[in-house]
């Protein structure tokens, strides 16, 4: 790695930044003294991909001259992440790896998801947890077809892992047209076809689902100031009986949206809380 992308973000983004680029032992963010302000880096092999996060999210790129840095090169690999009993992330990509690993869990799916550019790998609170309730649903649903929608679908991994865990078909979509880019490496690295995940860049205010893109799940990991105004937008994803999971949700701002979900005739059964990260799961 010899480029690096910066760019400075005022304090208040720090937590988008953090679930952004969690598990990316690549990128990290400094808090400027003062507090007011962070920096948010992240290294990379070439140029091009430095500057390519230039383009979508501003910032500078420049070239590294020393390598004190380069211990990340070097670092133990990361352990596999494991849900429940049916599921492994992991950020190996190498057929003779993950070979290994599917001998490791020979019960369990295995999703390869590395680190790309300024996107993380699945460790975060709000993605693990929603990893979790999508396992249980899947279970819950063994003998019978259902399909999910991923709104806010980032890198997409949440998608995946319900086609492998037996949705019939997915539905994943994302403002962020970066975040698409990159949820579209990761179906080639999984080998999910077009067919089987309709992924698009869409923005959730201004999406009318057909009906192939409404779900039995509907997952929708988004902060909770979009959460509280998108309800709506989202019970219309939902399919008879569906099951919604909603995170991205900071613990202090909880009942707020528990009372706009609650507005819509949404109900929770279950809510968990992961250090400041809030997820629900619930229905109409």
């Amino acid at each position: 790695m010899t480029w690096s992308w910066n760019k400075l973000s005022p304090a208040k983004w720090e937590d988008a930044w953090s679930e952004r680029i969690a598990g990316n032992p690549n990128a990290s963010i400094t808090i400027i003294k003062g507090g007011k302000t962070i920096r948010i880096t992240v290294y990379c092999d070439r140029e091009e991909d430095a500057l390519t996060l230039k383009q979508y999210f501003g910032g500078t790129v420049r070239e590294i001259k020393t390598r004190d840095w380069v211990a990340a090169q070097n670092r133990e690999e990361r352990a596999p992440l494991r849900i429940r009993n049916s599921l492994v992330i992991t950020e190996q990509s190498s057929a003779e790896k993950l070979a290994a690993l599917q001998q490791q869990f020979p019960g369990r799916r295995i999703l390869s998801v590395p680190a790309e550019m300024a996107f993380g790998t699945g460790d975060h609170a709000t993605t693990s947890t929603c990893l979790r309730f999508i396992a249980d649903f899947a279970q819950s649903r063994k003998e019978t077809a259902w399909t999910m929608t991923d709104i806010g679908c980032g890198t997409a991994v949440l998608a995946i892992a319900a086609l492998k865990l037996g949705a019939e078909h997915a539905t994943a979509f994302d403002f962020d047209p970066m975040a698409v880019e990159v949820a579209r490496h990761n179906m080639e690295r999984n080998a999910v076809t077009a067919e089987q995940l309709d992924l698009f860049v869409g923005d959730v205010f201004e999406w009318t689902p057909a009906a192939r893109q409404k779900g039995n799940l509907v997952v929708a990991n988004l902060f909770s100031t979009i959460l509280q105004k998108a309800f709506p937008h989202i019970i219309a994803a939902m399919k008879k009986d569906a099951v919604l999971v909603i995170s991205g949700i900071l613990a202090s701002q909880w009942e707020e949206t528990k009372a706009a979900a609650e507005h819509h005739g949404l109900s929770f059964d279950r809510v968990i809380k992961r250090g400041k990260w809030v997820t629900a799961k619930g229905s109409l």
